[in-house]
């Protein structure tokens, strides 16, 4: 096994390939939580005819771009923002607001305290405990809200415990949190993989609470990670305003604003992908659930958290394997409240998802 203390991102294909000699096209990704099926074919047929854009500049109100998310997330126009990637939206978001106290639900993804760290904030962590397989006590979480909280962050469903919060509870939230004045931007990266994304996603809410922000990308679902195509959602206009006024123009490009237009209406694309990964999150936390090796947390989204069970063996050792076999997989020690015990995996397509189960539980 290879001596390291690097962190590996589902990203980080190059160091991967300097550290263990591997050639980054000879590794399939199980950590980057992409969808397996590549891009969308509508946008891979029709972009070409489109290649002339980049000899102009974008839409300024990227208008049409807006009009295609909002019919695709069944909301108002008015209510959408773009952004290039959702984490340079949640950076603006942060930079706007300038929470002073921030509570996150973790283990979560370490960007959201990087930048309220940024603008001088400090965050605190609601935690969500594996004696409860991750999911979270409404009640419990509402009655630790105060006024001296300024943000709520959630990730639903949450990376990487990938478990949800129904809309329904959602609700509850948002109407403790307009009692204390406090702003909840909740990150639906992975909605759209999970399997009644009506009853979990919060977009429909922004139409009744102005408390609430919404992000979403491009980057999973759809397979465009090197797009850089992001959006927000939010019924209150003024932070709309705000955010519009402060953001550098032409934040999408030319190429990326025509894709986004053809993507969110491949109807077919978006049905086969729901269908994909509905079957294999099934069949894998079966299979996972079988093996004396882990202990599965149910899954929502399009990748499953094992919790490692056998004496000896750490995450950063599966790592090591997955990669010596050319998978890579999401070693989870250094998320907040795992250690050394948890891995993460993402559903490919059905053969690929076997070969890795067979490499893990060997």
């Amino acid at each position: 096994m290879i001596t390291h203390k690097d962190h590996f991102h589902g990203s980080d294909l190059e160091k991967i390939e300097s550290v263990y000699g591997i050639k980054k096209e000879d590794i399939l990704s199980f950590s980057a939580n992409v969808n397996p099926l590549g891009i969308s074919p509508l946008v891979r047929e029709q972009i070409s005819s489109h290649i002339d854009v980049i000899a102009s500049y974008p839409d300024r109100e990227y208008t049409t771009l807006r009009t295609a998310i909002a019919n695709y997330v069944h909301t108002e126009r008015d209510r959408i923002i773009v952004g290039n990637g959702s984490t340079e939206l949640i950076s603006l978001f942060v930079d706007i607001t300038r929470p002073k106290k921030a509570l996150i639900l973790g283990p979560t993804y370490s960007e959201y305290e990087r930048e309220v760290s940024l603008v001088g904030g400090r965050c605190s962590y609601y935690p969500l405990r594996n004696d409860s397989h991750f999911n979270l006590d409404i009640d419990n979480f509402c009655s630790k809200l105060s006024d001296d909280i300024d943000l709520v962050i959630i990730c639903n469903p949450n990376n990487p415990t990938s478990g949800c919060i129904t809309k329904r509870e959602m609700r509850q939230i948002l109407d403790v949190c307009k009692q204390h004045a406090i702003y909840v931007m909740v990150d639906e990266t992975y909605v759209e993989f999970v399997k009644h994304p009506e009853e979990i996603s919060s977009v429909s809410l922004t139409e009744y609470y102005n408390n609430i922000i919404i992000l979403r990308g491009t980057s999973k679902f759809f397979s465009a990670p090197g797009l850089r195509l992001g959006y927000a959602i939010t019924g209150n206009y003024d932070l709309v305003k705000e955010i519009t006024q402060h953001k550098n123009p032409w934040m999408v490009g030319s190429l990326a604003e025509a894709a986004g237009e053809i993507m969110f209406s491949d109807t077919d694309y978006i049905e086969k992908t729901r269908e994909l990964i509905d079957r294999e999150r099934d069949r894998m936390y079966d299979l996972y659930s079988e093996s004396d090796r882990f202990i599965p947390y149910a899954p929502s989204a399009n990748f499953l958290l094992l919790e490692i069970t056998e004496d000896g063996v750490t995450s950063r050792m599966l790592f090591d394997k997955a990669i010596q076999n050319r998978m890579m997989i999401r070693d989870c020690s250094t998320f907040p409240f795992l250690g050394d015990k948890y891995i993460r995996i993402c559903f490919m397509n059905p053969e690929d998802n076997d070969r890795l189960f067979r490499v893990l539980t060997n």
